[in-house]
C-alpha cells in the first residue's frame, strides 16, 4: 500500500512541469511589444487617447504596470504610437475609398461623407485629444503633424484630380486642401457633443466645399 501511494506521488511529480519549462512560456520582448500596442489601441478605441496609461494597460493585460513601461520605454512614446496606429488605419481605408470611385469629382464627396456621417466617433475623440495632450507630449506632437499633412495632401490630390478633370475650379489645391482639414477636424469635433446631427452636418460640409472649389449650383 505504502509502496503504491509512493509510486502515485512519484508518476504525478514526473508529470508536474518544472520551473524550466514553465519559464520558456513566457512571451518573448517582442510578443511583449506587440500585446501592449495592441492593448493600447483597444483601450484609446474604447475610453479615448488619454485613457493610456501604464496602468489600464498593465491591468488589461494582466502585469505589473512598471513592466508595460519597460517595453514601452515610456508612456509619451505609447501614446504617440497609439494615436498613429488608429489614425494611420483611418486614412488607409479612406484612401482606399476614394481609389474606388471612378467619377471625376465624386471621390472627395464620397471620403468626406464616410468622415462625417458618425461612424468614425473613436477616431474623432482620439484626433481631438491628440492636440490637447500634444502641448505637453512632444514625440505625439510630431506624430499628429505628420498625420496632418499626409491628410492635407491627400485632399490636395483629389481636389487636383477633380480640377483636372474640369469639374473644380481652384487656383492652389494645397491651401484649399489645409482649409478643408480645419473644416473636417471642427465638424468633427462638433459631433462629439451632438451639435446638429449627422445628416445635417454632411449636408452643410458638402455645400461648403462645392463653393470652395468653384462647383456650379443646379
Amino acid at each position: 500500500m505504502i509502496n503504491s501511494e509512493i509510486a502515485r506521488k512519484c508518476t504525478e511529480w514526473i508529470r508536474m512541469p518544472s520551473r524550466a519549462a514553465a519559464r520558456t512560456t513566457r512571451k518573448s520582448a517582442a510578443e511583449r511589444r506587440a500585446e501592449i500596442a495592441s492593448t493600447a489601441e483597444s483601450i484609446a478605441r474604447e475610453s479615448g487617447l488619454s485613457s493610456v496609461t501604464m496602468r489600464a494597460v498593465g491591468a488589461r493585460i494582466g502585469i505589473a504596470p512598471t513592466l508595460v513601461l519597460h517595453h514601452a520605454e515610456s508612456m509619451d512614446l505609447l501614446v504617440a504610437n497609439t494615436f498613429e496606429r488608429i489614425v494611420g488605419s483611418e486614412l488607409g481605408e479612406v484612401t482606399e475609398l476614394a481609389s474606388q470611385v471612378r467619377e471625376p469629382g465624386r471621390a472627395l464627396p464620397e471620403l468626406l461623407k464616410s468622415v462625417l456621417d458618425g461612424s468614425r466617433t473613436e477616431v474623432t475623440r482620439v484626433w481631438v485629444e491628440s492636440w490637447v495632450l500634444g502641448r505637453e507630449n512632444a514625440e505625439l506632437a510630431a506624430r499628429v503633424r505628420a498625420q496632418m499633412d499626409a491628410w492635407r495632401a491627400l485632399l490636395a490630390n483629389l481636389i487636383e484630380a477633380g480640377e483636372a478633370a474640369g469639374v473644380y475650379r481652384v487656383a492652389d489645391p494645397l491651401a484649399v486642401a489645409g482649409q478643408l482639414l480645419g473644416m473636417i477636424d471642427g465638424v468633427g469635433a462638433h459631433s462629439l457633443v451632438g451639435w446638429q446631427d449627422d445628416e445635417n452636418r454632411v449636408d452643410l460640409m458638402l455645400r461648403a466645399v462645392d463653393a470652395m472649389l468653384g462647383v456650379a449650383s443646379d
